[in-house]
């Protein structure tokens, strides 16, 4: 691997095409994980549409989220008044278990005091004890998605978790991180109840962003992880914490309820699932089940076929944070060379990161450092850059919304893993297979037969490139 070049971030005035995403986003997905909730982005109306859009693109699901509509006038004298009206409304018309308040740059710039304003709303509404409320700080104008999230994550934890002079010894909870998808969760469930474990998800997308259909209207997240079952993690025999950006959430738990915590940087890869369930055969005290060796078998069986194909290619990454770790991981465990790793915010993480530049920046600076790339690794937001190089493009994190099923794709554990490298590979097979077709051609120039369409510089036609 080339020498490793790390940059703090890219020296310009603008980006063209983000690929970050705001913290009151990142929290909002992560109230959306508990059962009966409802997000309240503290703001103006702006700030909840584009986020909620975003969301609804990805997950193709009708998303819950409401705003208390600050104006002009509201920001310069303060929005306790907003904010406490939009609570009763919420309250008196949907009766939600929890409402999850972030805030956004008007009311962080402004400088709310949140923590206050969560004790004047509890002392002028008695009657609305009932009601779960958790307040988070997530300014848009710092941070990212991941940040967001984390926040969201430990303000439950801080608010609801109780300390539980007993315990029960089948019960584990999981931190999952942003980074895993509903799928990857209820991938790490399965795992989990191989093994005779109840695990708690916190938050858990699994149930609340993975298609149902209700019966009924509502206005609230249908499904996730209970105010209960949040309520009773003190009574847990080990917490696993899945991300980086989950580590205070963790920390946070542990000192609050003396449950040990396990840290898990990435839960892709040999290793990495290796280490999962060890750990689960130790909290268990049972063997590990034959169906999870028979799933190891058959990733190791699939990293013997393919690594021919993933052996010296250049690829690019741009991911948010703990999947950009998890994905040049892997990627490097298959022999492949990361060219480029680009984050949409500065974390401890991208110092483990094996690649050979590490930048914080947006799809742009991807573009720029994947000229030579074999394939690029972004969201969808990646695909227009992706076109412009003729380099092929695999989808991964949010939002991808020009692909059917988004939210319930798996790459952790042994079968995620095994998913990700035949989805990897076979880009790689694919373009072997067109290039021995087209000898002429190049990736980086895709001029075989002169055909060209808007977009794209060969349009995808006899060619077959599947960039864009």
């Amino acid at each position: 691997m080339s020498h490793i070049q790390r940059f703090p971030s890219a020296a310009k005035a603008a980006s063209t095409n983000p690929l970050k995403m705001s913290q009151p986003l990142g929290a909002a997905l992560a109230y959306l994980g508990i059962d009966r909730c409802l997000p309240l982005f503290h703001g103006s109306q702006g700030c909840t549409a584009f986020g909620l859009v975003l969301l609804v693109r990805h997950f193709r699901e009708a998303i819950p989220l409401q705003t208390t509509a600050m104006d002009q006038v509201s920001t310069i004298l303060g929005g306790y008044e907003n904010l406490e009206q939009a609570l009763r409304t919420i309250v008196e018309r949907n009766s939600p278990a929890m409402i999850g308040v972030a805030t956004t740059g008007v009311t962080e710039t402004k400088g709310e005091d949140m923590g206050g304003q969560f004790t004047l709303f509890r002392q002028r509404n008695p009657d609305m004890a009932d009601t779960a409320l958790v307040f988070a700080n997530t300014p848009d104008f710092t941070g990212g998605f991941e940040d967001g999230f984390g926040a969201a994550v430990t303000a439950i934890v801080d608010r609801l978790v109780e300390p539980s002079p007993t315990m029960v010894k089948t019960q584990i909870n999981v931190l999952a991180g942003c980074h895993l998808s509903p799928g990857d969760v209820e991938e790490l469930r399965d795992l989990i109840e191989s093994f005779g474990l109840s695990p708690i998800f916190l938050p858990d997308l699994s149930l609340s962003m993975c298609g149902r259909q209700p019966s009924d209207f509502t206005a609230t997240s249908l499904g996730g992880v209970t105010v209960d079952q949040i309520r009773s993690m003190g009574a847990s025999v080990a917490t696993l914490v899945i991300g980086e950006h989950m580590r205070i959430a963790g920390n946070a738990l542990e000192l609050k309820t003396d449950v040990p915590g396990h840290f898990f940087s990435r839960l892709t890869g040999l290793e990495a699932s290796d280490k999962l369930i060890r750990l689960l055969a130790e909290l268990s005290g049972q063997p590990v089940p034959a169906k999870i060796r028979r799933q190891r078998d058959s990733l190791v069986d699939a990293m013997l076929d393919g690594h021919f194909f993933f052996s010296r290619k250049r690829i690019a990454v741009a991911l948010e944070p703990d999947l950009l770790y998890a994905v040049t991981s892997f990627l490097a465990d298959m022999g492949a060379e990361v060219v480029a790793a680009v984050s949409p915010t500065q974390t401890l993480v991208l110092e483990k990161l094996k690649a050979a530049t590490v930048m914080v920046g947006d799809h742009s600076d991807v573009e720029t450092l994947a000229r030579d790339a074999d394939l690029i690794i972004s969201n969808s937001h990646g695909r227009q850059g992706a076109a412009r190089l003729g380099v092929p493009l695999h989808r991964m994190g949010l939002p991808m919304f020009d692909r059917l099923g988004a939210g319930l794709t798996v790459h952790v554990g042994y079968r995620g893993t095994r998913n990700l490298l035949f989805a990897v590979g076979n880009l790689f097979l694919s373009a072997e297979m067109d290039h021995d077709h087209h000898p002429a051609a190049h990736h980086g120039d895709h001029k075989t037969d002169g055909h060209k369409t808007e977009g794209h510089a060969c349009g995808g036609g006899s060619c077959g490139c599947s960039a864009g």
